[in-house]
This record gives C-alpha cells, structure tokens and sequence, in this order.
C-alpha cells in the first residue's frame, strides 16, 4: 500500500536528477558560461591594439579586417578578380579566403561574375 500512495515522478524531474548525477552541463550553465565569454571578449577588446597575441597565421592586415582587404582587393580589379590573384595579393590561406568570400557575398558587398571572378557592389 505504501508503494501505491508514493508519488511516481515525472519524466522531467528524472532526467534532472539524472543529468545532476552524471555531471551534465545544463542549459543555464552553458547560457553562464556565454555570459562569461562575452564579458571576457568585450574586455579584451577595450585592449589597445588587437588584443590577440602574435598568431602564427597572422598576416599584416593595414588598417583593416580582413575582409575589409579582400574586398579593397576585389575593388582594384575593374573587371573582377579571381580567387587564385585575391589569394596572392592578401596572403590568406584558402580556407580563410573563402570563408571571408563567403561572407562578403551573404553580406551583399560582392557578387560572383562568374565561378571563382568576384565584383564589388
């Protein structure tokens, strides 16, 4: 009788307990652990200069991002530039290229001509 009259638990407050037990992040955890990021980021950026150490990657960027390069070496070339003459006169490796490309287009500051010739808009 008494096991009848105890109440049975939801499936909601097992998972819980279950994700407490096992150490689990939570969702309130990851959301405090974002804050704490961001708080991190924004003070590194209050940081005179970059706020990065040297990277082994890094490339002199002017004064600039480097999307901000790509797209004044996109805007040189009257007819549109390719990717292999954006490649030699930023220095990025491919991956970084196309991403930036990528983005430049989402963003609406370029558009393909054609497969690999980008215009500015």
């Amino acid at each position: 009788m008494a096991n009848q009259q105890k109440r049975l638990q939801s499936f909601d407050t097992m998972i819980r307990h279950l994700l407490k037990q096992c150490n689990f992040a939570t969702r309130q955890d990851i959301d405090q652990l974002t804050q704490k990021i961001d708080k991190i980021e924004r003070k590194l950026s209050a940081i005179p200069g970059d706020g990065k150490g040297a990277s082994p990657n890094a490339r002199p960027s002017g004064n600039g991002s480097a999307s901000d390069m790509v797209l004044d070496v996109i805007a040189d070339m009257a007819t549109g530039a390719n990717f292999v003459e954006i490649q030699e006169k930023t220095q990025f490796n491919d991956k970084k290229l196309r991403n930036i490309i990528y983005r430049l287009n989402k963003q609406g500051k370029i558009q393909r001509k054609k497969r690999g010739v980008y215009i500015p808009l």
